[in-house]
């Protein structure tokens, strides 16, 4: 039987986002959601409502069905900021919003700079910038801000050096993705960080274009020139998602999977021994702590019956990744932390279906490096304060700690 509940007043809903009681562990609401076995409504921050899937195979389901569209120019699309840029500057949709088969097309112009054998070219790279991060680190003072250190700078240094973004601009990036991802953010502050984005990158597309050198925008440029006409607009929004997705997400994943394992001793110890297990550590860190949960937000193009109840067209839909990565029927005993899981890589930290993350080997090379290099060299890693006392994002749409004060 399903429910559409047309007569629920949206006054009488309970709101969304809800916060982290635990920084490790999902919101507390989560569970009786996804023991009812059916879709909830939630009201917004703005206003508006939305649906909420928390079954790992109703999530799966709605992210490969077609009737559920990335495209968030659609009318009710589930955002969850104040209200979306509607200005006459925003950025082009880029394939995170885009739909097939036009999504497809495009995805595919990039996708070969996340091959495995690419990634494995960066490898060395990547190890030159964790060493040099970590070095920073025990030159400076103790206790230090991990964060602001290590966890930020790799990811953005990585990022950065892929796309061809002079590093020394990366806290003009960082500060304007943070508007971009918090949700308190004003509409006027959130409009002037997409002007400034434009007008930086389209600077920068446009000098590429110029003068191409070895990175990721040039090769598009040099690509899209040998078929016609360079997109300067849509390059400039493949930019901005990679670079905010791209330094973003792992920084916080670096930051909140160290609170973790220092939080957890024994497990940090048994990594230390055992590095071999680092590969399943990363796994299983993505999927315990799943820190960008909301990035499967969809709207409906056709009436869905789903979890219990019908979509219409037009309503949007979340799927809550950390209550599918928590969902017994997708993992044995899954509120245990266990390095060792089978199936270790059939979480949802990295969505599901034709969107999932082309990034996610680039963020798992990343964090595997980081752990590997944090447990050879600063093997004696402690917290320097309380996680009690730490400020984390729940006001962001990418959690984890603001700072990581950490001593050695």
């Amino acid at each position: 039987m399903t429910d559409t509940f047309p007569d629920t007043a949206p006054d009488s809903l309970a709101h969304f986002p809800m916060p982290r009681t635990s920084p490790f562990d999902p919101p507390p609401q989560y569970q009786p959601m996804r023991e009812s076995g059916r879709a909830v409504r939630v009201r917004l921050a703005w206003g508006g409502t939305t649906w909420l899937l928390t079954r790992s195979v109703d999530i799966r389901r709605m992210l490969n069905d077609a009737r559920f569209s990335s495209n968030r120019l659609r009318p009710s699309f589930p955002f969850l900021v104040s209200a979306p840029l509607t200005g006459p500057r925003t950025f082009k949709p880029s394939i995170i919003n885009m739909d097939p088969p036009e999504h497809g097309t495009v995805r595919h112009q990039v996708a070969g700079e996340y091959s495995l054998r690419r990634l494995e070219q960066m490898r060395p790279r990547i190890q030159e910038i964790v060493n040099e991060r970590f070095d920073a680190l025990l030159a400076g003072p103790n206790p230090a801000d991990l964060v602001a250190t290590v966890a930020l700078p790799v990811p953005s240094l990585v990022i950065c050096g892929q796309l061809g973004v002079p590093y020394a601009d990366h806290e003009f990036f960082q500060a304007r993705s943070l508007a971009l991802l918090r949700r308190q953010t004003a509409l006027s502050q959130r409009q002037r960080a997409v002007d400034e984005l434009q007008d930086y990158l389209y600077e920068l597309i446009t000098a590429k274009a110029r003068h191409p050198e070895d990175d990721l925008l040039s090769w598009q440029v040099s690509r899209q020139r040998e078929s016609g006409t360079v997109d300067v607009a849509g390059l400039a929004s493949l930019a901005v998602l990679l670079l905010v997705a791209g330094h973003e997400t792992t920084s916080n994943m670096i930051g909140l999977s160290t609170l973790f394992l220092l939080a957890n001793p024994h497990l940090h110890a048994e990594l230390a021994d055992t590095p071999t297990a680092i590969s399943g550590a990363v796994e299983e860190l993505l999927r315990y702590l799943s820190v960008a949960e909301v990035a499967t937000a969809r709207v409906a193009v056709e009436d869905v019956e789903i979890a219990g109840v019908l979509i219409r067209a037009g309503e949007g839909v979340i799927g809550l990744c950390h209550a599918g990565n928590r969902d017994p029927a997708a993992f044995t005993n899954p509120d245990a932390f266990d390095i060792h899981r089978a199936r270790g890589r059939q979480h949802l930290a990295f969505g599901f279906g034709p969107h999932q993350c082309i990034g996610q080997n680039l963020a798992r090379l990343e964090l595997h490096v980081y752990l590997t290099t944090l447990l050879r060299r600063v093997p004696h890693l402690r917290l320097a304060a309380a996680i009690e006392d730490l400020r984390f994002k729940h006001d962001a749409a990418v959690f984890g700690p603001y700072e990581l004060p950490v001593t050695w």
